[in-house]
């Protein structure tokens, strides 16, 4: 399993690195496509579909998102766009954080089919539009959320349960604590006024999420990269909110030693809209 999941990580990574720093964003547009329709292929069967019934969720996906790069919309601000994205995440997080998993097959299967193209598609666009403004950027909010995830791994292993009674949602993911959610937090902010220092230190020709947070004030900054870090943990939660629903333990197998897309991605499905709408938010 170790050998399986390096071998994936190697592979990927020298996929998306070059396409991440080529001069030009189309490259990174067009891999992270790909992804993005393997993910839409795996929501489909997530939520009982046949293969083909599946695929075709995937092509429409696809077919969205192909669309959306076509009229242009990458390099739109789109800023009516992300505020309504940003409050249905937050809005639709909640709701079915708290319908559980029994909560989710109650949903019909056309409203979960359009939720999850909806979600997939808005992702997509936002990380197209992100490595559109500068790769210092787009890299403030990935690394956002690989380090909420580590900080919030870490903090639970060493404090779990040590200053709250309760898990944070033990139906749905009984490793998760509140005291990590706290650490994830904490390992964002700090994160956040390092690369703050150093895109002043290095001028960096195109600011970070977190310098254009830091330039309204500090106070947003803390307060955003907590937000993140919280939509981080809810984009998690739902997607394994999803599987036990689904019985299964991964999304799918398409990535050896990880799982599937889905599962790589489900903290950023609503980290990235929202990021972009706080961008919208302070402005350019």
């Amino acid at each position: 399993m170790l050998k399986q999941r390096i071998v994936t990580t190697v592979v990927l990574l020298a996929i998306l690195l070059p396409a991440l720093f080529y001069p030009s964003p189309v490259p990174f547009a067009a891999v992270t496509l790909v992804l993005i329709g393997a993910a839409a292929w795996e929501w489909g069967r997530l939520n009982g579909l046949r293969h083909a019934g599946a695929l075709f969720i995937a092509l429409l996906c696809l077919a969205l998102c192909g669309i959306s790069w076509e009229s242009g919309l990458i390099d739109r601000p789109l800023r009516m766009l992300w505020s309504i994205a940003g409050a249905a995440w937050v809005l639709a997080g909640a709701w079915l954080l708290r319908g559980g998993v029994a909560g989710w097959p109650t949903v019909p299967r056309l409203v979960r089919m359009i939720l999850g193209v909806l979600a997939l598609w808005l992702a997509w666009l936002a990380v197209a539009q992100a490595r559109s403004i500068g790769i210092n950027f787009l890299l403030s909010v990935l690394v956002l959320v690989w380090v909420a995830d580590i900080s919030a791994y870490f903090a639970g292993r060493a404090f779990g349960l040590k200053f709250t009674r309760g898990k944070l949602a033990p139906a749905i993911s009984p490793g998760k604590s509140w005291e990590g959610v706290w650490g994830g937090m904490l390992g964002v902010v700090v994160l956040a006024a390092c690369w703050v220092a150093a895109d002043v230190k290095l001028a960096a020709q195109v600011p970070s999420l977190y310098t254009r947070l830091a330039a309204q004030g500090w106070w947003l900054l803390l307060i955003g990269v907590a937000f993140l870090a919280a939509m981080s943990v809810v984009g998690d939660l739902v997607e394994s909110l999803i599987k036990r629903s689904a019985g299964v333990k991964d999304s799918s197998g398409l990535l050896p030693g990880h799982g599937g897309v889905l599962d790589r991605i489900d903290a950023l499905l609503p980290t990235l809209p929202l990021a972009m709408m706080l961008n919208s938010l302070v402005g350019q």
